[in-house]
């Protein structure tokens, strides 16, 4: 099978408008050149300081974010379930996503902030280890964890919720070097 074709058999709506050519027809390093995939093997890689920061919302209504604000949740601290869920779910990445690398992390916060004006919570994670791959994907894990404990924890007060904007601000170390996402006036 040829790299198109492998891609193709992964991405198949390659020409869409969300999945410019350019990265379609990369060598996705997850799958073999039969087209089939595999756990990248990162023996030979440099063991090198790593980092990667996360960011995601969770809105809801503002009677909701009151009920968490004034800690009348009837589960209990939502915040603090939420943080600890968030480090716990890092922790645990290599187990939930098939193809990650399980980590020996040697940092994780995880910081959740009010913000009314908007009637939400933003959560932000930063993940650290000296290894051989990078902790994207634990960072991710943390952001969404921690909004799907927040999403848990309040929906009998408000199943309205709406968790997303999760993505990578930045990240460090490694081959690839350094990913640091452009500001946007949503932010």
């Amino acid at each position: 099978m040829t790299r198109k074709n492998a891609c193709a058999r992964v991405l198949p709506n390659r020409d869409s408008n969300l999945i410019p050519k350019s990265i379609a027809m990369k060598k996705l390093s997850h799958i073999s050149n039969k087209g089939e995939v595999r756990m990248v093997d990162v023996t030979a890689k440099d063991i090198t300081r790593r980092k990667a920061r996360a960011m995601g919302k969770i809105k809801m209504n503002p009677a909701v974010l009151d009920l968490i604000e004034k800690g009348k949740v009837a589960k209990g601290n939502v915040l603090g379930a939420a943080k600890i869920a968030g480090i716990m779910a890092a922790k645990k990445t290599g187990e939930l996503i098939p193809l990650c690398h399980p980590l020996e992390l040697t940092g994780i916060d995880v910081d959740l902030k009010i913000d009314r004006k908007n009637s939400q919570i933003i959560i932000e994670s930063e993940v650290r280890t000296a290894g051989r791959t990078g902790v994207e994907m634990e960072a991710l894990t943390a952001v969404s964890v921690a909004a799907l404990t927040i999403y848990d924890m309040c929906k009998a007060a408000g199943k309205e919720m709406i968790i997303g904007e999760i993505m990578l601000l930045e990240k460090s170390g490694g081959k690839s070097g350094t990913f640091t996402r452009k500001k946007s006036s949503g932010k």
